[in-house]
């Protein structure tokens, strides 16, 4: 059904029509009985797949990854798609409107997408006070990141500002520091910098009366030394965990055509093309942290099968977010019925 669905959504520009179908859902979701529709098809049930992590408690270890709701827009209505979360952002501590149109394509023979939004979002401010009104209680991830104009000498205060301001509406944070869609944010994932920033923020977060996780999302494409020194970092400053992984810049191994790719241009790749690569990473760090670090995964999950590969490489939870566009509303629960049930809880 989803594969003629989807065949016209593919006939539509990738950005317009996200937000033409978001609108639907929002329709339906406010319809008389249109709830229990979207949870009669979309729910997972009865498969024992709770987590609970940080003193969270996932109904399931599927959750959507940042940039699908940058402004906290959908959550209700997502959380009847069976999510057992959902990461809004990346938030700015300002507005911005991020890259020129078009900054998002289809790679149909590959089942992938390469973006180059460019943080595109309506500020911390306006995704808290979404966040306040919001009726589900789907657990929230915050995906904070800097404005374009900040340089990243100052790029601490603009992660503060996202920090107290989105403190009180999320359940957790990740700081994104792993976009290739910013100019010089990467340059924050070097050892020196990442460990000023995260520093500030937990001695930020200490001081609260009940902290909150704090994650960090990484790119696939750091190098084992990298790899090495986000392990000492996490551990240094006590970080909840990681998430594993953010796009690539890498064009390895596509079928699209080198053509088709140049007229593209810039931008992160994700979809399955990521998939091996975010799941060595997650593996490395698993192992080489002595599975320590909780990690979320993140990066070419279309079925059960991918799913899996990545909990049993190490990771505590995972994300779709390409796959979900490409496989559809009932993902989650695909995915759910064909994991391993988690150990009782």
């Amino acid at each position: 059904m989803y594969g003629l669905i989807k065949k016209i959504l593919f006939g539509f520009p990738p950005e317009s029509i996200h937000h033409s179908v978001m609108r639907g859902l929002k329709i339906i979701n406010a319809l008389p009985f249109g709830k229990n529709v979207l949870d009669a098809f979309c729910q997972p049930r009865g498969n024992g797949l709770e987590r609970e992590l940080w003193g969270l408690r996932f109904r399931n270890p599927v959750g959507l990854a940042a940039g699908f709701d940058k402004d906290a827009r959908y959550i209700d209505e997502l959380a009847h798609l069976g999510f057992g979360f959902v990461e809004i952002g990346t938030v700015t501590p300002q507005p911005q409107p991020g890259n020129d149109q078009p900054r998002l394509f289809r790679l149909p023979e590959d089942k992938a997408l390469i973006n180059r939004m460019g943080f595109n979002n309506e500020g911390a401010r306006a995704a808290a006070k979404r966040l306040q009104q919001r009726r589900s209680h789907i657990i929230v991830g915050g995906n904070i990141g800097k404005n374009k104009v900040t340089p990243n000498e100052e790029a601490i205060s603009d992660y503060e500002k996202c920090f107290h301001t989105l403190f009180d509406v999320v359940d957790y944070f990740v700081v994104n520091v792993s976009s290739p869609n910013t100019p010089n944010l990467r340059a924050l994932q070097e050892k020196e910098p990442l460990k000023q920033l995260l520093h500030h923020l937990q001695t930020l977060n200490m001081q609260k009366a009940s902290p909150k996780p704090i994650l960090l999302k990484i790119a696939p494409d750091l190098t084992t030394t990298q790899l090495d020194d986000i392990i000492e970092i996490v551990a240094e400053t006590g970080l909840a965990g990681i998430v594993a992984t953010n796009t690539t810049i890498s064009r390895e191994g596509l079928q699209t055509s080198p053509e088709t790719l140049e007229q593209i241009g810039a931008g992160g790749l994700s979809g399955l093309p990521v998939r091996e690569r975010a799941t060595e990473v997650i593996r490395y760090i698993h192992q080489h942290s002595g599975g320590k670090i909780p990690i979320i995964a993140a990066g070419g999950i279309f079925t059960a099968k991918d799913a899996q590969e990545k909990l049993d490489a190490g990771a505590s939870l995972v994300q779709v977010y390409t796959g979900f566009i490409y496989e559809g509303p009932a993902i989650v629960k695909k995915i759910c019925q064909g994991l391993t049930p988690s150990p009782a809880i």
